[in-house]
């Protein structure tokens, strides 16, 4: 008996079937998309001064630029100590997840998204999808480690923040940019953008579209977004109002098997084909935020803003044959989220010292409703409807008590309130005996600080110092799968919407070092988890596991050997393991112990002719549903990715080979619990290749 199917593929697609939109707003300036926009401040963001004793890594716009990683998410892969999973064929990173800190299955849930300071994540489980930010139009992009951005943003900051900066480059009145593309497996791509500024006023469009046939049958993605900002700037005053949309639909694939007791390998045998060839989802996204920054005095901003996000999303999932008894259902969900988020930055000393205070009030209003029918149009099996309030306010405080020396403090109290209700139907087509939920009206109160300190000995060296405790409260797709369906004797299960909220406590210290062309970090840090969240793949339900616990090193360094050639490297070691219960000692799944990379930018001629090579290794990880640790692992591999790009006037080009060497890799699994060696992987494309060209005006 194997009931591994593409469990795991059901829970992140069909509760919230795709992705959370991405807004690119904020209270002084939306994200340009060209580099020819007109200035844009980023002050008033709450990470716009970092998070002091905290690990940190920056990529810049060069780096983007001259990087052979096509998506985003490819591009943070190359930072030592961040892990990927990829379920959906790899083409422009759709639906990567991210994982800091060794979060596995659970990594989008544990790893916070920020859009010039401003948080993207929404309450369901998909995360953001950071496909659909165009990589051209990143300033840089900071990735602060470890749980203390809880204290200014609350939930999903457990294994870190990402924030991605947006240009800010002046430019010509009128500006324009365009590009396109093409690469293997009929994968094209487009954008186009445009900005205008006269005085005061400035106002932007982009657009860009994505379609790909995907590496494996069912596959084919496409994807459109569209985004417009109009904005009013002056010295002591800004104000904002941002529009945006996108519409995206994706082939599941599904796993292939392997079982070696029956001799059947589908990974050799029929790499890229498909036991799912009917399943897809489809997502719409509709996005408003408005705003303003008010100077109040000299060292004091009045920061406010506001929104609402919407995401209708569509999955269908049927097996090999539609319809087929058992094995297909529909899932028709609708996430509404406003927003309310005032804050005050003071820039003012405090008894002769340096100070930044940051402190506000954060409201968030989001519900969920979802249709769960066998097929389209027929009656829901269940229908399950969702809201929570959260309600928080926080304090964060730097001081230069020396001039070698910063400390920060901060704490945030967040109150969450949670209504949930199931709606059964057993009349409706496909009920096979399931019991409805218990209704969940909830309250809870949660707390995060931080503590950080920074020393600087010289010029050269500097050591710096952080603890902090953050939580995160379950979200919605969470809460709809708590509890098994089923018990042991397969009876209808009495089913709630109880999950507890996980915490975390964080230790971690470090150096950094900076010798004329030569940069180094490197840290450790220990991380204890109760009460972690985490989904059973193969029983289909979201349980809090036994107590856990993070540790390990990530160490990063670059040297400019001359002024044509980059040299730069990373190594992490990243231990997740059980602390208590029945697997105490044993590895968390889907967490690489050793991650590497390495990489050279040469300037062969200027900017005429670039050349950058990439290459990035992980170590071997255990599959999902494997908290025993008895099954095999997934397989240690590396991956060489070199780009060739240049500049002439206005135009620029570049042509990419990814994965060089054509490794035949997963880094995602299922393993099954009943038949040692079983198990369901999710394979990704070999060697491929990218040509794109474009110009500015």
């Amino acid at each position: 008996m194997f009931t591994v199917l593409h469990s795991r593929w059901r829970q992140l697609l069909a509760s919230s079937c795709l992705v959370a939109p991405i807004v690119l707003n904020g209270p002084v300036a939306q994200a340009q998309q060209i580099q020819e926009l007109a200035p844009i401040t980023v002050t008033a963001s709450r990470l716009s001064n970092g998070i002091v004793g905290a690990s940190t890594s920056v990529i810049t716009a060069d780096d983007i630029a001259r990087s052979p990683a096509q998506s985003v998410p490819d591009i943070i892969a190359q930072v030592p100590g961040v892990q990927v999973q990829t379920l959906y064929g790899g083409a422009n990173g759709v639906g990567t997840s991210i994982d800091l800190r060794g979060f596995g299955a659970v990594a989008t849930a544990n790893t916070l998204v920020l859009i010039n300071g401003r948080r993207v994540n929404d309450l369901d489980q998909a995360g953001v999808d950071l496909s659909t930010i165009p990589r051209d139009s990143i300033e840089r992009i900071e990735i602060t480690r470890g749980n203390s951005g809880a204290v200014l943003y609350g939930d999903n900051a457990v294994g870190g923040v990402i924030n991605i900066v947006t240009k800010v480059k002046a430019g010509p009145p009128v500006a324009m940019r365009i590009e396109g593309g093409t690469g293997s497996f009929n994968q094209r791509i487009g954008s186009l953008s445009a900005a205008v500024t006269q005085g005061p006023w400035s106002s932007s469009v982009y657009g860009s579209m994505f379609t790909s046939d995907g590496y494996r049958a069912n596959n084919a993605s496409n994807q459109v977004n569209g985004i417009g900002d109009v904005r009013y700037a002056t010295p002591d005053f800004t104000t904002f109002l941002t529009l945006s949309g996108d519409k995206q639909h994706l082939g599941f694939p599904g796993p292939r098997t392997v079982d070696p007791s029956i001799g059947l390998n589908q990974l050799l045998t029929n790499r890229r084909g498909t036991n799912t060839p009917f399943d897809y989802g489809d997502k719409q996204g509709a996005n408003a935020t408005t705003g303003f920054t008010k100077t109040l005095w000299d060292g004091g901003e009045l920061i406010v803003d506001g929104g609402v996000r919407n995401k209708q999303q569509q999955a269908g999932f049927f097996g090999n044959v539609p319809l087929q008894s058992f094995n297909f259902s529909y899932v028709d969900s609708t996430l509404t989220t406003w927003s309310i988020t005032p804050r005050l930055s003071i820039k003012n000393p405090i008894f002769g010292l340096p100070s930044n205070i940051l402190t506000g009030i954060d409201y968030y209003d989001a519900t969920y409703h979802s249709d769960r029918p066998a097929f389209k149009g027929a009656p829901p099996v269940h229908v399950y409807d969702l809201s929570q309030q959260t309600l928080a306010a926080y304090w964060q405080q730097t001081v230069g008590i020396l001039s070698s020396t910063d400390i920060s403090y901060g704490g945030r109290v967040q109150r969450t309130s949670v209504t949930a209700r199931d709606r059964l139907d057993p009349a409706a087509p496909n009920y096979f005996g399931e019991t409805q939920a218990a209704p969940l009206d909830d309250s809870e109160t949660n707390h995060a600080l931080h503590i950080g300190l920074e020393h600087r000995f010289n010029e050269t060296f500097s050591v710096f110092g952080r603890a902090a405790s953050a939580f995160r409260t379950p979200n919605v797709d969470e809460r709809v799968a708590a509890g098994p369906l089923f018990d042991a004797n397969f009876n209808a299960a009495p089913r709630d919407f109880t999950l507890k909220t996980q915490t975390s406590h964080d230790i971690e210290g470090g150096f950094r070092v900076k010798a004329g062309r030569f940069e180094a970090q490197s840290s450790v840090y220990t991380m204890d988890l109760t009460n972690e969240i985490q989904f059973d793949p193969v029983n289909f339900f979201n349980r809090n596991l036994d107590p856990t616990r993070r540790y390990g090193s990530e160490t990063m360094a670059s040297l400019r050997a001359s002024d044509s050639v980059l040299l730069r490297g990373g190594l992490a070691y990243t231990r997740a393991v059980f602390r208590e219960g029945a697997y105490t000692g044993n590895d968390v799944p889907l967490v690489s112990r050793f991650t590497a990379n390495a990489g050279v930018t040469w300037n062969v001629w200027e900017k005429y002719v670039v050349v950058d090579a990439t290459v990035r290794y992980w170590s071997r990880r255990r599959m999902d549903n494997d908290q025993a640790n008895t099954q095999s692992f997934i397989p240690a591999n590396a991956t060489v990715d070199v780009k060739l790009s240049g500049e002439y006037d206005r135009f620029f080009w570049s042509v990419s080979a990814n994965n060089m060497f054509n490794a035949l890799y997963y880094d995602y699994a299922v393993a099954s619990t009943f038949t040692p060696g079983r198990f369901n992987a999710y394979p990704l494309p070999g060697r491929t290749y990218m040509v794109k060209a474009g110009a500015r005006f």
